[in-house]
């Protein structure tokens, strides 16, 4: 039996940076840029806000860019504060070590089976985990979630090779990967 589950976030991911005022290590991306002009030359900024005491810092976007060499949709959807862009900027990975950043996924996605979490009648069961934005999970989690199994069962399940896959299912994954659970 086949089947395919999508992880898709639900909200945009908290951003880890220590706020210089409260020291809180959240912040929360407030959804608008600021670009500046220094005569030819702009910079963007991506604001987040602090989630304890909402003070304001800047992540970074773009800095000394050749208004030339910046294509106009990307300019436009800056002054449009696109909600999308901010999505996209936040995955960055560029942006994120420019900025020293992380993201913290913590109840901001969620797992689509599209069937009964309870076991099939199936001997062997082939499952495709398909990731519409770069989530770092445990697979060991996914699992446990989607058939509805406590997380020790799944470990169990792994070590005595009735669930493989041609991943390592013991770290954190963040990209598309297949597992056979067998019965």
């Amino acid at each position: 039996m086949l089947q395919t589950w999508v992880v898709a976030p639900t909200c945009l991911p908290y951003v880890l940076r220590r706020c210089a005022t409260c020291a809180s290590p959240r912040s929360r991306a407030s959804g608008k840029f600021r670009v500046n002009a220094h005569h030819k030359l702009l910079d963007a900024w991506l604001l987040v806000l602090c989630a304890s005491c909402g003070r304001t810092a800047k992540l970074t976007v773009l800095e000394r860019a050749h208004v030339r060499s910046i294509p106009a949709a990307l300019l436009d959807r800056l002054h449009a504060n696109d909600p999308s862009l901010v999505a996209e900027v936040l995955q960055d990975p560029v942006v994120r070590r420019r900025n020293r950043v992380a993201l913290d996924w913590a109840g901001a996605w969620r797992l689509d089976t599209g069937a009964d979490p309870a076991p099939p009648q199936a001997d062997v069961i082939d499952v495709t985990v398909r990731f519409t934005a770069r989530i770092p999970v445990r697979p060991v989690r996914l699992i446990a979630e989607g058939r509805g199994l406590p997380r020790a069962e799944v470990e169990r399940l792994i070590e005595e090779g009735s669930l493989v896959s041609a991943v390592r299912l013991t770290g954190r994954i963040a990209e598309d990967f297949t597992f056979t659970l067998k019965r």
